[in-house]
């Protein structure tokens, strides 16, 4: 029986050593690939790690500093809120009195009205416009005007009341969305990639309407603050000014019924005053101005003592421009030695002109020392001229002598029996 050969395809020798050339460097080239893509790979899986690691450590910074400036600002609300309740409570209790003290002026009121009524009883020349008469209506017009004054700070408190029950609305209504918003923060500040409580959210890098920035977050936040600032501010000057009306109203009233009260002895009680007040006053402006004369005296030692220290700094820096070549740099001495020159010459302009606005006060405490002298000059011989009115009008005061009286002056018996008792 015959053999048959198959029909198969034959290869040159250098085919197949080509062949197997291929495959090889095929073969080197992507494992080649596949280890640079595996490279790659580990690459980029530890730099997303790291990426992520630290987006979210820098997260937790910012929601932590936005925590932190939350409760800075909550804790700043909640100051402001307290001060506006005292202010509030402060305010109130000061209309309180105002009103009080309104509503106790109607006795005075009574008074004035039924002492006049009283005095309209005088018959022929008694009815006459004296002094007394005139300071009950003087005193009657003080207490109208003290009511309308009074009625004015009622309304005025009314007023401020309302503006910072406002404020406090503002603030407290800003206080609680600093709450709501601290709370959430927080919430989101401890949640971490483990929590229970995460999921994919719809379209989660949208802006909600109605987003602001943090500058018109804290612009709105100061501007509550600054607003219930100046509000207590001005129900502080409010208060002040109530209870300076109710003192001077006060004062005012008192000074008044002294003067009704004792009208006939008025001018010679003034004058006595206004001459113990200049005496007073003389004493403290001769004081006055020793201290001043002393003052000055400290501020032109002040000033020539400035003198050295401002020739020790310019011959420091005219001696430094000697310095040769690349030595001639402006170095920290220089620029220290230019200020200290800068701050002597300010100091001394300073000390200049504190020194003559001193002596300009010094001339005008001088001239109201001399004013005071030639006035007190005057208020010495006023009181004595009324004194010896005073003294004159004694007389009218004198009862008549009898004869029996008379008598006994004329033989000295009066005088024997005086020196006796004495």
């Amino acid at each position: 029986m015959a053999t048959q050969i198959g029909q198969n395809t034959r290869y040159q020798p250098q085919d197949w050593f080509t062949n197997n050339y291929t495959i090889s460097t095929n073969a080197e080239r992507q494992r080649d690939a596949s280890h640079q893509v595996r490279q790659e790979g580990r690459f980029l899986k530890n730099e997303t790690d790291n990426q992520t690691k630290w987006d979210q450590y820098s997260n937790n910074v910012r929601l932590a500093d936005r925590v932190d400036h939350i409760r800075k600002w909550k804790e700043i609300l909640e100051k402001t809120l307290a001060d506006l309740d005292k202010e509030i409570a402060d305010l109130s209790e000061a209309k309180e009195l105002t009103e009080i003290s309104l509503e106790a002026k109607n006795l005075p009121t009574d008074v004035v009205l039924e002492n006049l009524t009283l005095r309209e009883g005088r018959q022929e020349i008694d009815v006459v416009i004296d002094e007394p008469e005139k300071q009950l209506h003087k005193e009657a017009e003080v207490i109208d005007g003290i009511k309308k004054q009074l009625q004015q700070r009622i309304n005025e408190s009314f007023e401020q009341l309302c503006l910072l029950q406002e404020a406090r609305q503002q603030v407290q209504a800003d206080l609680q969305d600093k709450n709501i918003a601290l709370g959430i923060d927080i919430d989101q500040y401890n949640l971490s990639d483990k929590s229970p409580n995460i999921s994919f959210k719809p379209d989660s890098l949208r802006v909600p309407k109605g987003s602001t920035t943090p500058q018109q977050w804290e612009d709105f936040s100061r501007y509550n603050k600054d607003r219930a600032d100046a509000e207590m501010k001005a129900s502080n000057n409010l208060r002040e000014a109530i209870h300076h009306t109710l003192q001077q109203t006060d004062n005012d009233l008192e000074a008044q019924r002294i003067a009704t009260e004792y009208a006939l002895r008025k001018r010679i009680h003034e004058f006595e005053r206004a001459k113990d007040e200049l005496e007073w006053q003389k004493k403290n402006t001769e004081e006055e101005i020793a201290e001043m004369e002393n003052d000055i005296r400290n501020l032109e030692e002040a000033i020539r003592d400035k003198i050295n220290p401002m020739k020790l700094a310019q011959t420091r820096l005219e001696n430094r421009t000697y310095r040769p070549n690349v030595e001639l740099c402006r170095d920290a001495p220089q620029y220290g030695l230019t200020d200290e020159v800068k701050q002597l010459e300010a100091t001394k302009r300073a000390l200049e002109e504190k020194c003559n606005q001193a002596k300009h006060a010094l001339d005008g405490l001088e001239k109201n020392l001399h004013r005071i002298n030639d006035d007190l000059a005057k208020k010495n011989n006023s009181p004595m001229l009324d004194n010896r009115c005073m003294n004159i009008r004694q007389k009218l005061q004198t009862r008549p002598q009898t004869s029996i009286e008379r008598n006994l002056t004329i033989t000295g018996i009066e005088r024997e029996k005086t020196k006796i008792l004495a």
